[in-house]
C-alpha cells in the first residue's frame, strides 16, 4: 500500500516537473508571468533609488539611497503598504523565476562536455545569487509591511558582514574572491551596456521607437550600474587587503563615495538619472524579453 502511494506521488511530481519544464523551455504560463512581474519590481527599486539620490544630490536629504532605505521610505507613505505588498510579490516572482532557470538551465550545444558543464554550472550559480538577493528583498519588504522592519544602512550592513566573515576559515579570501566578482559584476554591467548585448534577449515585436529608447536607457542605466558596483567591489577589496572591515560598503556607500568626489552633486545627479534609466529599461524588458529559459 505504502508502495503504490509512493510510486503514485513520484508519478505526480513526475507530470507537475515536466509541466514546468515545458513552462520554463516556452516562456509561457505562470512562469512568464512570474518573470515578467519580478522584472517590473526590479525596474520600479532602482527607480526609487535614483530618485533617493537626486534628492541627496541637490540636498534636500532623505533616507539611505539603498533599494532598502526606498522601500523604507515607501512605508512612510499613507498609500505606501499597498505599494510595498505588490513590490513583494514581484521580488518573490523574481526569486522563484530565476530558481526554475537554474534548475532547468542545460549544456550548450555547441561546446565540449567539459566547457558545456562549466558554463551550465556557472549560469546556474549566478540564476541562484539573484534569487537569494531577491528573497531577501522580499523578505524585507514584508517586514516593512508588518511594521517590524526598520530602515538599515547598506553600509552598516555591509561592514558587519565582512566583519562577521572575516572570522570564518579563509574568510579574507572569501571577502577578496567576493570583492573581485563585483568588480567583475560592473565591469560586466559597462560590457553589456556599451556593446547593447542586453538587446539580444528582446523579441522582435517592438516598434523602431520602443527599441530605440529601450536601448538609451539600457546603455545609461547599464553604466551606472557598472560605476556603482566597481565602486562596491573595489571598497570590499579594499577591505580584505587591508584586512578592515570598516572599508565595506553597500550601495548608499558607493553613491556618497560619488557624492564626495570633486563636482560629486553633479556626478551623483548622472548616476541617479542612470539608475532610473535603468528602471525603465527594466520595464522594456519585462515588455519584451524572451524569457524562456536557455533562451
Amino acid at each position: 500500500m505504502n508502495r503504490s502511494v509512493t510510486e503514485k506521488g513520484q508519478r505526480v511530481v513526475g507530470r507537475e516537473a515536466a509541466k514546468t519544464q515545458a513552462k520554463a523551455e516556452t516562456g509561457s504560463g505562470w512562469y512568464e508571468a512570474a518573470a515578467r512581474m519580478g522584472l517590473v519590481a526590479k525596474g520600479v527599486s532602482y527607480a526609487l533609488v535614483g530618485v533617493l539620490a537626486i534628492g541627496i544630490a541637490i540636498g534636500t536629504g532623505g533616507k539611505a539611497a539603498s533599494r532598502e532605505g526606498a522601500l523604507a521610505t515607501l512605508a512612510d507613505e499613507s498609500w505606501g503598504k499597498v505599494v510595498l505588498v505588490l513590490l513583494a510579490v514581484g521580488f518573490a516572482a523574481y526569486a522563484l523565476w530565476r530558481i526554475v532557470q537554474a534548475i532547468f538551465e542545460r549544456e550548450e550545444d555547441d561546446d565540449d562536455e567539459a566547457k558545456g558543464k562549466a558554463k551550465k554550472w556557472g549560469k546556474r550559480a549566478g540564476y541562484l545569487g539573484r534569487a537569494a538577493i531577491y528573497a531577501g528583498l522580499t523578505y524585507s519588504t514584508l517586514r516593512l509591511v508588518s511594521g517590524s522592519g526598520e530602515s538599515t544602512s547598506q553600509n552598516q550592513e555591509a561592514k558587519q558582514t565582512t566583519d562577521t566573515v572575516f572570522d570564518w576559515p579563509a574568510g579574507r579570501w572569501i571577502v577578496l574572491l567576493v570583492g573581485l566578482a563585483i568588480i567583475g559584476a560592473g565591469l560586466w554591467n559597462v560590457y553589456r551596456g556599451a556593446s547593447q548585448k542586453f538587446e539580444e534577449k528582446w523579441r522582435g515585436d517592438m516598434s523602431r521607437a520602443e527599441r530605440r529608447w529601450g536601448r538609451r536607457a539600457g546603455v545609461v542605466g547599464h553604466l551606472a550600474r557598472g560605476v556603482v558596483f566597481g565602486l562596491i567591489g573595489i571598497f570590499l577589496t579594499k577591505a580584505a587587503i587591508e584586512y578592515d572591515p570598516d572599508d565595506a560598503i553597500g550601495l548608499d556607500g558607493a553613491l556618497q563615495k560619488v557624492a564626495d568626489a570633486p563636482y560629486g552633486p553633479w556626478l551623483l545627479g548622472l548616476t541617479a538619472l542612470g539608475l532610473i534609466a535603468y528602471g525603465l529599461y527594466c520595464l522594456f524588458d519585462a515588455r519584451y524579453r524572451d524569457v524562456s529559459a536557455n533562451a
